[in-house]
């Protein structure tokens, strides 16, 4: 395992796990979007992966890889929504029980996703404090393998397959952007990238409302979330102490960016592309129009991972 918690051999043997499972998304341009940001976008699109997001490439690493003995127990976490939909649709595909721990004000367009994977869902106070002793009162009861949604090597190894997939479609890229909330698709695209194309610089989005992350890298220690605020639903958890391990040494900088600029992504992206994304998707795509990254020197190629479409229809920002 080296130095961090995955390598780009296990990214690599992670995607030949997801081959025949999820998707090979593909990779889409615009030349309005390029205009406005002044460079040549490359949109990796997660928001066409099985379950709506990424999550499943991860998801389905670490749930395939247990052990029949582990399995057979069936598999648990807490989510409020694409990493229970990607454990749920990966416990039904192996055949096993899952257990998920949703907070009870979760979008229904989440919640009934979830149901149809066949997931056993425990409904909790909307708290990290009661997901996480939801969790583990199933964890006691059931004997179910956790499966975190970041903080996990086989989950990081996963999420770096979009990565790779994506500088293997491209061969070279001046910069890649993803979104933070845990770290775990970004801890995975740092190692695939690091590994394949060491120039290549890596930046971090996050929501004004959540920016943990952005505070952890300037104090140089994990600092915790607390009450995050944004439109931004998949990016409010605190960084693991893996992903900040690997995030600490490899990313150039984040950027973060309000709720309107989300939007405002979200809606350009929308209209101009005819693809959905949700808001914490939009939060890379805000960082690329941002005028102190297009200021940027040497960027020319850039590569954004959006990394998710399930959006409650019912309740558009705009």
């Amino acid at each position: 395992m080296g130095k961090y918690a995955a390598s780009i051999d296990d990214i690599r043997a992670a995607a030949g796990r997801i081959k025949g499972i999820g998707h090979r998304t593909p990779i889409l341009t615009s030349q309005t979007l390029d205009k406005m940001a002044g460079l040549k976008l490359f949109f990796k699109c997660e928001n066409f992966q099985k379950v709506g997001a990424f999550k499943l490439r991860g998801g389905w690493n670490a749930v395939s890889m247990l052990s029949d003995e582990e399995a057979a127990k069936g598999v648990c976490t807490h989510s409020s929504g694409n990493h229970a939909q990607a454990v749920a649709f990966s416990a039904m595909k192996r055949g096993i029980a899952s257990y998920i721990v949703m907070p009870n004000n979760v979008p229904d367009v989440k919640l009934n996703a979830v149901k149809g994977y066949g997931a056993n869902i425990i409904l909790c106070e909307p708290t990290l404090e009661a997901r996480e002793t939801t969790l583990d009162e199933i964890t006691k009861k059931t004997g179910a393998q956790m499966v975190h949604p970041f903080n996990n090597p086989d989950v990081i190894a996963g999420q770096g397959t979009a990565a790779l997939e994506m500088i293997e479609d491209l061969g070279t890229l001046d910069a890649i952007i993803a979104p933070i909330g845990g770290g775990g698709l970004m801890s995975g695209t740092c190692i695939a990238t690091r590994s394949l194309l060491p120039e290549t610089k890596l930046f971090g989005a996050e929501p004004a409302g959540a920016d943990d992350a952005y505070r952890s890298l300037k104090e140089g220690k994990i600092i915790p979330q607390t009450n995050p605020d944004t439109i931004c639903d998949g990016l409010l958890t605190s960084l693991g102490e893996y992903t900040w391990n690997i995030l600490k040494d490899h990313l150039e900088a984040i950027y973060t960016v309000t709720d309107d600029e989300v939007i405002n992504a979200m809606r350009l992206i929308w209209e101009r592309m005819k693809i959905i994304i949700e808001p914490s998707s939009a939060t890379a795509v805000a960082v690329a129009l941002k005028s102190e990254f297009k200021a940027l020197e040497g960027l020319e190629k850039v590569g954004i991972i959006l990394t998710g479409g399930n959006v409650e229809l019912s309740k558009l920002p705009f």
